[in-house]
């Protein structure tokens, strides 16, 4: 278990959470990407933007 780092929520990631997936805080509905794994470290995921065609 670790805390949403958006709205300081207990955020429980399964056994198989792999660095760089997505989970979702229960709490604030924040998409937050799994950093680190050990210890479990959360962030805010990045937002996706645009494709400008570049």
């Amino acid at each position: 278990m670790t805390v949403c780092p958006e709205c300081q929520g207990q955020v429980s990631l399964p056994d198989t959470a792999m660095a760089a997936e997505i989970v979702v805080c229960e709490d604030c509905s924040s998409e937050l990407e799994v950093v680190a794994v050990d210890p479990p470290v959360l962030a805010l995921a990045p937002e996706v933007e645009e494709d400008w065609g570049e």
